[in-house]
C-alpha cells in the first residue's frame, strides 16, 4: 500500500456535480504516546518515535481520544497553538489548553471519550486553533504513573463549507 500525505482540505459531497449537497469533511486519526502521565510535556506519536511530537493542523476538530493502552489513574490531554513555523524561524507557543481534549479522564481501561462525555475537555468538538498548528500536550496528573497511549479523531474544519469543492 502507497503512503501519500496532503496538505488540502479532505471533504466529500457524494458525487454531486452540481454543488448542492453539503460537502462534508474527511475524519482522521493520529496515534498518541504519553510515557508517563505524571510528567508535564509535549505528546509523542508513538513509544519508538518519542521525540516526535503530535501536531495537529490548523483547523483541527478533536472529536474523540480513544486510550487503547492505559495506566493507573486520570490524565488530562491539551493543546499549545504554535506560531512562527518555517526554515530559520523561531516557534512561539501560544497560550496553553492543558485541558482542553481530555479532563482527568480514566486510564484504567480501554476507553473512548467522545464530545460531551465524562472526561471530555472543553475544547472537544472545537476547532483548537483556526489559525495555527497545535502541538498535543499532557498535564501532569497527581497521584497517576504510567505510559498511555491511544488514538486522537479528528478532521480539519472547511472555512469555505465546500463552496469551492468540485
Amino acid at each position: 500500500m502507497a503512503l501519500a500525505t496532503t496538505s488540502s482540505i479532505w471533504r466529500s459531497t457524494g458525487g454531486d456535480q452540481t454543488r448542492t449537497a453539503a460537502a462534508g469533511s474527511m475524519s482522521m486519526r493520529i496515534p498518541f504516546y504519553i510515557a508517563n502521565v505524571a510528567v508535564t510535556g509535549n505528546v509523542a506519536v508513538s513509544s519508538t518515535a518519542a521525540n516526535t511530537a503530535v501536531i495537529l493542523p490548523a483547523g483541527a476538530v478533536v472529536t474523540s481520544v480513544d486510550i487503547t493502552s492505559g495506566a493507573t489513574g486520570s490524565v488530562d490531554l491539551g493543546f499549545t497553538p504554535l506560531s512562527g513555523l518555517g526554515p530559520g524561524q523561531t516557534t512561539t507557543l501560544g497560550t496553553k489548553v492543558p485541558q482542553g481534549f481530555l479532563a482527568n479522564a480514566t486510564t484504567t481501561s480501554r476507553v473512548s471519550i467522545g464530545i460531551g462525555a465524562t472526561g471530555g475537555g472543553a475544547s472537544l468538538g472545537n476547532i483548537a486553533n483556526a489559525t495555527n498548528l497545535t502541538v498535543v500536550v499532557a498535564t501532569a496528573n497527581t497521584g497517576t504513573t504510567g505510559a498511555v497511549s491511544g488514538l486522537i479523531s479528528y478532521f480539519v474544519a472547511d472555512p469555505t463549507f465546500g463552496e469551492e469543492n468540485v
